[in-house]
């Protein structure tokens, strides 16, 4: 882990003790995708000044190679649709998904005119039932859509991401932050966000708590200055997972249902069932020797 980032943190970041405190989303998912769909055309005019450089330090810390496989979970306009299949080169593929046809027609239009479509497989569907299969990613890259979704939804979206990575892949996800006493300016947007939400659909969230929660090791955490906070977090999905099954070993589930503790044991089956289809993340564990 960054070393400085971490000090950094500590110095400056005064994470709640509650939950409670992050606000729901109020609008339907049939709304969110009418209301991408409408500003489909305009939204780089709307947004891409103020994202542009947050999305710089986030596919930084994502570091994408050559020959790589890799996820973008609301892909918009696809500006980072192109710098990703740049990246991957030839040898790589790129996935992004959306829940707007409007913003994938506006992203596959930018990728024919830097003529990139070979390189990027686009699908229009909800994050929280990834259509990919289990293991076979490389990196996932949300800027600026985790805070989204409804609270109750980012865990699953982020046990789907957990799913579709390889052991040892990586997440990067950028979202408007609580992490940061920010004052009037936060507060502003939270207030416009309870009382306008079909002007302000998102709001602020705890990203590395989140991605802890799912069972992500997080590697660099830091929080950068838009008009409002922004929390940009890498974190990696242990390589422990193949090797506690390779070697026999345990998986513990890390779900809702298991906070009181172990299931019992006519409820495990439906658990791993529901884990399959990303409703939980792993948290694996080597088998003990002796």
């Amino acid at each position: 882990m960054n070393q400085q980032s971490t000090i950094k943190d500590q110095q400056s970041i005064r994470p709640s003790s509650r939950g409670s405190d992050i606000l729901r989303v109020l609008q339907t998912k049939r709304e969110t995708k009418a209301f991408y769909n409408r500003i489909a055309k305009v939204y780089d005019l709307l947004a891409e000044h103020s994202e542009q450089p947050m999305r710089e330090v986030a596919l930084k810390m994502l570091a994408p190679a050559p020959g790589e496989r890799l996820l973008e979970i609301g892909f918009g306009t696809g500006h980072v649709l192109v710098e990703l299949a740049k990246a991957v080169g030839s040898t790589g593929q790129v996935f992004g998904i959306d829940l707007s046809e409007k913003m994938l027609a506006q992203a596959r239009e930018l990728l024919e005119r830097e003529n990139l479509t070979d390189r990027v497989t686009l699908d229009c569907g909800d994050a929280a039932d990834l259509p990919y299969p289990s293991d076979s990613l490389d990196g996932v890259f949300m800027c600026f859509t985790l805070e989204l979704f409804d609270t109750p939804e980012i865990p699953r979206v982020l046990a789907q991401c957990h799913r579709v990575l390889r052991p040892g892949g990586r997440i990067v996800a950028a979202a408007v932050s609580k992490r940061v006493e920010h004052g009037l300016v936060l507060r502003a947007f939270e207030w416009t966000h309870r009382h306008f939400p079909n002007l302000l659909d998102c709001r602020p969230i705890y990203a590395r708590r989140a991605l802890e929660a799912a069972g992500f090791v997080i590697e660099d955490s830091r929080v950068e200055s838009m008009w409002v906070p922004v929390e940009i977090v890498r974190g990696r999905k242990s390589t422990r997972c193949r090797e506690s099954a390779e070697s026999g070993g345990t998986a513990q589930l890390v779900g809702p249902c298991l906070q009181g503790g172990a299931p019992r044991p006519g409820k495990i089956r439906p658990i791993l069932r529901q884990a399959q289809e990303g409703r939980y993340a792993w948290a694996c564990h080597p088998r003990a020797s002796g």
